[in-house]
C-alpha cells in the first residue's frame, strides 16, 4: 500500500554521504553527549526530585531514579543503533520511515512536534518565570504573562497579563544562535552545561555536609507513616499503597522519568555528526549515564539534608532553595546559584529542542512531506534557517500568548510515543534486513526493544485523560494535513 511505502535505507545512506549540500558536519562525541546533557537536565532535576520523595518515594527516590534510568536505557539502546547506521536528522521519524512506512513516520513526525516545539515554548514561560524570581520581580506582571493570566498583588490591584516578553526574548536569541551555525550553537550548549553541572556538583559537595542520617531512615516511606501536613494546614496521608513502600518507589519512577527525556534529540543532530557510527551511540548514552549518576547524588543529598515530609509542604519549584536556606545556615548564595542553574538548565533544554524541531521539519521537507521552505539551508551556515525562523514564529506565538499550563503533559506523550516507535523499529530492522551493516547494536534483541515498549506505553497509560484527548485530536489535525498535502507531495509517491 502506498501508505505505507518505505524510504530505503540505500537513499537515506546516499544522503547521509552528500557532505556538499546537506548540513554541516562539525559535531564530536563530546558536543553530542553536551546537547544530550543540555536537552535532560532541566527542571525536572530541581522540581521532580522534591515531588517524587515529598509525596510517593521518600528517601528511596534515589532508587526510582535508577528504575527510570533503566526504562529509560531500553529506549535509548535501540536510539543508538539506528542512530549508528543511519546518520540522517529527522530522529523517530527516519526510523519510522525506513523501517514501518510513510503514514507511521509522519504520525511519529507531527508527534515530535508535541516534544520539540511546545516543549520549547513551555520551557521558555518557566524561564521568563525563573528570571523574574532571580530579579527580585523587577519585571512588571503584564510584560512577563499572558493575556489569560491575572493576579493581585499585596495591594489588592488586579494585573492582566499582555504578552510574555522574556519568553519571547529567549526564544530569538536561541533561534539566532542556532541559524548562525550548529558549531556555534553547541559551543554555547556546552558552556552553558558546564555551568548547570558545575552548580549541581556544588550543592552535591556542600549538601553532603550537612545530610543528616536519620532523614534516610527508614529509606522507603512505612506503611505507617503519618501524615504531613501541607501549606494549607490539611495533611497528606501515606496509606495509599502507591505512596509508601516499593508501590511509592514505582510512581516515583513514573514522576522522574520525565526527567530524562531529551536524549532522543541527540539522534536529530546525526546528520552533523562528524563520525556517527562511533560518536551518535556515545553521545546518547553516554549523557543518559552522566544525567543518571548526577540525578542519583542529587537526591541522596537533598533527602539527607531535608526530611521528606518537608517536600510536602515546601514548593516543589523552590524545594533546593527552601532545603539550603532552612537546613544550610550560611550558604544562602548556594539557593541563588541554583537559580542561576534552573536558568542555565532552562536555556539548554530550549536550545536543544529548537534544533531538534528543525532537523525533523528540514527531513520532512526534504522528503516531500512538508513544504520546500523548511529544507531551505543558509548559502552561509548551512543551516536551515528558514525553518528556524518560521518555528520562532510559530512556537513565539504560544510562548508569549499561552499560558505555560495548558500544554500539560503534552510534551511528554510525543516523546513516549516516539520511544515505542524506536524499539517496535529495532525488532522489525532486524528481521527485514539483518546483514545490514551495525556500528552498534542493541544488546538482548528482541528482550530490550520489548521491555522499552511496555515501560513507554506504561508511561502513555498513565498520563490523563484530558492529556491524551488533547494529543488524539493532535493526531486528527495531522493526518488531515498529510492526506491533503504530505501525501501527493512525497517523493515517494508512486
Amino acid at each position: 500500500m502506498s501508505l505505507f511505502r518505505k524510504k530505503s535505507l540505500d537513499v537515506l545512506m546516499s544522503q547521509a554521504g552528500d557532505s556538499e549540500k546537506g548540513l554541516k558536519r562539525t559535531l564530536g562525541a563530546g558536543s553530542l553527549i553536551a546537547l544530550g546533557i543540555g536537552a535532560i537536565i532541566g527542571a525536572g532535576l530541581f522540581v521532580r526530585t522534591a515531588a517524587a520523595a515529598g509525596e510517593h518515594a521518600g528517601s528511596a527516590v534515589t532508587i526510582s531514579f535508577i528504575v527510570a534510568a533503566i526504562g529509560c536505557a531500553f529506549a535509548g539502546l535501540c536510539y543508538a543503533e539506528f542512530a549508528s547506521m543511519i546518520p540522517i536528522a529527522g530522529s523517530a521519524y527516519t526510523y519510522a520511515y525506513a523501517t514501518m512506512g510513510e503514514l507511521i513516520a509522519w504520525i511519529i513526525g507531527w508527534a515530535l512536534i508535541l516534544e520539540y516545539a511546545l516543549g520549547a515554548a513551555t520551557v521558555s514561560i518557566a524561564w521568563s518565570e525563573f528570571l523574574n524570581k532571580l530579579v527580585g520581580g523587577a519585571i512588571p506582571f503584564e510584560w512577563s504573562h499572558s493575556p489569560f493570566e491575572r493576579a493581585l498583588d499585596a495591594s489588592g490591584v488586579m494585573h492582566h497579563g499582555i504578552i510574555n516578553a522574556p519568553a519571547l526574548l529567549i526564544l530569538l536569541l536561541l533561534s539566532l544562535l542556532l541559524i548562525k551555525g550548529t558549531q556555534e550553537s553547541a559551543t554555547v550548549n556546552a558552556i552553558i552545561v558546564f555551568v548547570k553541572v558545575a552548580i549541581v556538583l556544588v550543592f552535591i559537595a556542600v549538601g553532603w555536609q550537612f545530610i543528616n542520617p536519620s532523614n534516610h531512615h527508614p529509606y522507603l516511606i512505612p506503611a505507617d507513616a503519618p501524615p504531613a501536613q501541607l501549606r494549607d494546614g490539611t495533611f497528606y496521608s501515606y496509606t495509599g499503597f502507591f505512596r509508601h513502600g516499593w508501590g511509592g518507589v514505582l510512581t516515583g519512577a513514573a514522576i522522574v522519568f520525565f526527567a530524562f527525556i531529551g536524549f532522543d534529540a541527540v539522534s536529530t543532530a546525526a546528520q552533523e555528526a562528524k563520525n556517527p557510527s562511533k560518536d551518535m551511540p556515545i553521545g546518547i548514552l553516554g549523557s543518559l549515564v552522566i544525567c543518571t549518576v548526577l540525578y542519583i547524588l542529587f537526591s541522596y543529598v537533598l533527602t539527607g539534608v531535608a526530611p521528606y515530609t518537608d517536600f510536602v509542604k515546601a514548593g516543589k519549584e523552590a524545594s533546593v532553595a527552601y532545603a539550603i536556606d532552612t537546613y544550610m545556615h550560611g550558604y544562602g548564595w548556594l539557593a541563588s546559584l541554583v537559580t542561576i542553574g534552573i536558568l542555565a538548565g532552562f536555556s539548554s533544554v530550549i536550545l536543544v529542542m529548537l534544533l531538534g524541531q528543525s532537523r525533523v521539519f528540514y527531513t520532512m521537507a526534504t522528503d516531500g512531506l512538508l513544504p520546500k521552505v523548511f529544507c531551505a539551508l543558509h548559502p552561509k551556515f548551512r543551516t536551515p534557517y528558514k525553518s528556524n525562523l518560521i518555528l520562532f514564529v510559530f512556537v513565539g506565538l504560544f510562548a508569549a500568548f499561552v499560558p505555560g499550563s495548558v500544554a500539560g503533559d503534552l510534551t511528554s506523550i510525543g516523546t513516549l510515543f516516539a520511544f515505542v516507535l524506536v524499539c517496535v523499529g529495532v525488532m522489525i530492522l532486524r528481521k527485514n534486513d539483518p546483514g545490514r551493516a551495525r556500528p552498534f547494536k542493541t544488546p538482548l534483541v528482541p528482550l530490550v526493544p520489548i521491555l522499552g515498549m511496555l515501560v513507554c506505553t506504561a508511561m502513555i497509560v498513565s498520563l490523563d485523560s484530558t492529556t491524551l484527548l488533547t494529543a488524539f485530536f493532535w493526531m486528527i489535525i495531522g493526518l488531515v494535513v498529510y492526506f491533503s498535502y504530505s501525501k501527493n507531495n512525497s517523493k515517494l509517491k508512486a
